[in-house]
């Protein structure tokens, strides 16, 4: 046999030796998927679901309450974040066309310095 026809050789049989022992395994089941999971991710999703059931029960509440007070407070708080924004400079990236405009108008601290990097160390001569 030539090296590629004894290479495709042991490929087949391995691909034969996988299948028997594919369909001579037992299935896995669902718990046993569900066992794998890491602690951390069951965590996370737990946070999850209690973050969309408090929003619910926060989203219920502002239903319910005075709209004229509702808009004044979303409006104090939108204004409040947008003006940081301006002043720091440290708003994301898809507020940045609105803020470099509302810059212009608004006192601000300016662009934020870069920090240099220090020059690397020269290594000290050997007598």
């Amino acid at each position: 046999m030539t090296g590629f026809t004894s290479c495709l050789f042991s490929v087949m049989t391995s691909l034969v030796i996988m299948k028997f022992l594919a369909v001579a395994a037992p299935p896995a089941t669902t718990l046993d998927k569900l066992k794998a999971i890491p602690l951390d991710f069951w965590l996370r999703f737990g946070l999850a679901v209690l973050g969309v059931i408090a929003l619910v029960f926060f989203l219920r509440k502002i239903a319910k309450m005075n709209k004229v007070v509702l808009a004044v407070m979303v409006a104090g708080s939108v204004t409040f974040v947008g003006l940081n924004w301006v002043y720091e400079r440290e708003e994301p990236l898809w507020a940045t066309p609105a803020v470099s405009f509302l810059a212009g108008f608004f006192p601000s601290k300016g662009p934020h310095a870069k920090p240099v990097a220090a020059p690397p160390a020269v290594p000290a001569k050997k007598r």
